[in-house]
C-alpha cells in the first residue's frame, strides 16, 4: 500500500523505511510535523501481524505526538518509530545498536525514547551509536525511565475529570479500571491504590497482573471483561483502538482516561462518546507527562519543573477542554485537535483548514 494514499497519512514530512540484513531490523521512522522544532518520540517494538498494521501505527503515533506537544506548549515536532519483531525473542544488542545508527543518519530531525517493547536499557544501548536519544539514565543519575511521569499526568488527569463529570473532590472510594498494567499502569494503579481508589486490572501478560496484584492489592479482572466492568473511569493503559463502536455500548464507565495512545479507533468514536454521555479525556493531553519529561531530560531541566509543566496540563488545559466541548456541544476529542492544530499549523495553513 502507498504511504500517500493511506488513511493515517496526515501530510507527514518524511517516512523512512529501513532493514538491515546483518541484524534483522527491519523499522519504520514517521516525522509528521517539525514547525514548532525537531521531532520527539518513542520507539516501539511490536509483532505486528502486517507490514500494513505496522505502517499505520507509526503514522497515527508520529501524528499524535505533534498534538501532544503542540497542546502541552512544547517546542517539539511529533516523531515515531517502530521496529517491527518480538522484543521478547528478537531484541538484541547489534538490533538496538543497528537502531541507534538509523536514528543518527537524520542528523537530529527525530529524537527517540523508550515505548512499548524498549525499555530503559534499550535505549541506552542506541545511544552508543547516536545522541539523539533520551528517557534513560545518564552518567550522574540524571533522566530515566519517564513511565511514572506519564501515569503521574494520567492521574492528575483522573482527578479533573472526576471534579468535571461526577462533582468528585476526591479519589477515595472511586472504582477504576486499569486495561494494562505494564510499567505506566502499574505506576498509575499505584496512586490510584495510595489515594484510596478501588482498582480493577487486567493485561493480557499473566505476569504484569500477578505483580499489580501481589504488590498493590488491585482486583483482577479477565481481558475480555475490563471494559464492561462497573467503575467511575476506565482507563485504557496498553494498546490503542480500544474504542470503537461496540466497545463503547458496553462501557462500564462515564470516563474514560488512560495513557494509551490512539485510543479512538476512528475520529467518529470521539463523537460516539460524547453523545453517549462519557467525558474522554483526549489521550494524548492526559498522557503527555513523558513527553514533557523527556523533552526537559533532552534540553535541561530539573524534576520540579516537570512536574509543574505536568500539573499546568492538568490544572489548566484539560478543564479548558472540558468547558468548550460543553460550549460548543462538541466532542473533547475535537476540541483538543482544535487547540492543538491552532499553535503548530502557521496561521495562513490553520485558516484555510478552519475554512
Amino acid at each position: 500500500m502507498s504511504v500517500f494514499t493511506h488513511l493515517d497519512y496526515d501530510d507527514h514530512e518524511k517516512v523512512v523505511f529501513h532493514r538491515d540484513a546483518t541484524t534483522g531490523l527491519q523499522a519504520i521512522i514517521a516525522i509528521h510535523n517539525t514547525n514548532l522544532g525537531c521531532a520527539l518520540g518513542g520507539c516501539r517494538m511490536w509483532p505486528y501481524a502486517s507490514e500494513d498494521e505496522a505502517i499505520a501505527d507509526v503514522l497515527r503515533l508520529s501524528r499524535g505526538m505533534t498534538y501532544k506537544a503542540a497542546i502541552t506548549g512544547l517546542n517539539l515536532g511529533g516523531g515515531k518509530a517502530v521496529i517491527i519483531g518480538d522484543p521478547h525473542r528478537e531484541k538484541t544488542s547489534d538490533l538496538l545498536r543497528a537502531m541507534g545508527r538509523l536514528v543518527n543518519s537524520l542528523q537530529g530531525e527525530y529524537v527517540t525514547a523508550e515505548d512499548v517493547g524498549i525499555g530503559e536499557e534499550d535505549v541506552a544501548t542506541m545511544a552508543t551509536e547516536t545522541s539523539f536519544v533520551t528517557g534513560f539514565t545518564r552518567q550522574g543519575g540524571m533522566g530515566g525511565d519517564p513511565s511514572p511521569y506519564t501515569a503521574y499526568g494520567v492521574f492528575r488527569g483522573i482527578e479533573q475529570a472526576a471534579r468535571f463529570q461526577l462533582g468528585w473532590d476526591t479519589l477515595s472510594g472511586m472504582r477504576v479500571t486499569i486495561q494494562g498494567v505494564g510499567k505506566v499502569g502499574y505506576e498509575l494503579a499505584r496512586l490510584l491504590s495510595e489515594a484510596g481508589v478501588r482498582v480493577y486490572a487486567a493485561d493480557i501478560f499473566s505476569d504484569n497482573l500477578k505483580r499489580a496484584v501481589a504488590d498493590l492489592g488491585v482486583i483482577p479482572v479477565a481481558p475480555e471483561d475490563i471494559l464492561r466492568q462497573p467503575a467511575e473511569v476506565f482507563s485504557p493503559c496498553a494498546m490503542g483502538a480500544v474504542l470503537n463502536e461496540q466497545s463503547i455500548r458496553e462501557l462500564g464507565a462515564p470516563i474514560v482516561a488512560g495513557s494509551a495512545n490512539n485510543q479512538l479507533a476512528t475520529e467518529e468514536d470521539g463523537l460516539r462518546l460524547a453523545s453517549s454521555g462519557v467525558l474522554y479525556v483526549p489521550d494524548y493531553v492526559i498522557n503527555s507527562g513523558g513527553l514533557i519529561e523527556v523533552y526537559y531530560q533532552y534540553f535541561g531541566a530539573d524534576r520540579q519543573e516537570v512536574l509543574r509543566h505536568i500539573d499546568r496540563v492538568a490544572a489548566e488545559t484539560l478543564p479548558e477542554i472540558f468547558r468548550l466541548a460543553t460550549l460548543e456541544h462538541a466532542a473533547t476529542s475535537v476540541i483538543a485537535d482544535q487547540l492543538a492544530r491552532e499553535r503548530f499549523m502557521p496561521r495562513s495553513l490553520a485558516h484555510t483548514d478552519a475554512a
